[in-house]
């Protein structure tokens, strides 16, 4: 599975089979059942993930046991918590399989170590960083403004066939909606 890994960040740059090598070196690969536990909430996450196959999702649970989705990652998108990967405290978020999934694995002190030996791949990472800011602040601003209907339409755009392989809840979870919320929309737009 470190050719759909290459194959990806061969389509972000150039690298030669060398750097390729040095990456795949460090790099290590996690077969997950679904609904099996990448991150439980309270340890300390140390890797950077990257998913090859399937689709994770990343949640908080609050007081009353209600999940809230954060993200989903899909494949070739990255996964984890990265405040606590920044700081070493104990990770907010579970990360969980939502179907059969590999992802590939750097630990933390491998991938900063490549980030300095490999400019290509640093270049790689923060235009990675980046993105993943823009979309933030595009969720965020998606959150705030949007009605049910437009919240849902952006779903669909962002993981485009992914609300068919994922259950109602989730779905609706992610968007900050009611389940019952989410089956109006679906039947007005349909």
């Amino acid at each position: 599975m470190f050719d759909v890994f290459a194959k990806y960040l061969l389509s972000k740059a150039d690298f030669t089979p060398a750097e390729l090598q040095r990456i795949e070196a460090v790099s290590q690969l996690k077969a997950l059942r679904k609904r099996e536990v990448l991150l439980r909430a309270g340890d300390v996450w140390t890797y950077n993930a990257f998913v090859t196959h399937g689709g994770l999702r990343t949640y908080a649970t609050d007081a009353k046991g209600a999940e809230h989705i954060i993200n989903f990652s899909v494949e070739n998108w990255w996964a984890g918590d990265q405040q606590s990967l920044a700081s070493g405290e104990p990770a907010r978020y579970t990360i969980e399989a939502i179907e059969p999934s590999t992802v590939l694995l750097i630990h933390k002190q491998d991938f900063d170590e490549l980030r300095r030996a490999l400019p290509v791949f640093d270049q790689v990472i923060n235009t990675i960083i980046y993105r993943s800011l823009t979309a933030s602040q595009n969720r965020i601003h998606a959150a705030i403004s949007y009605s049910a209907e437009e919240k849902y339409r952006a779903f669909l755009q962002q993981f485009p066939g992914f609300a068919l392989r994922l259950p109602q809840h989730m779905v609706a979870s992610y968007l900050g909606m009611t389940t019952e919320t989410l089956s109006r929309v679906r039947r007005n737009m349909q």
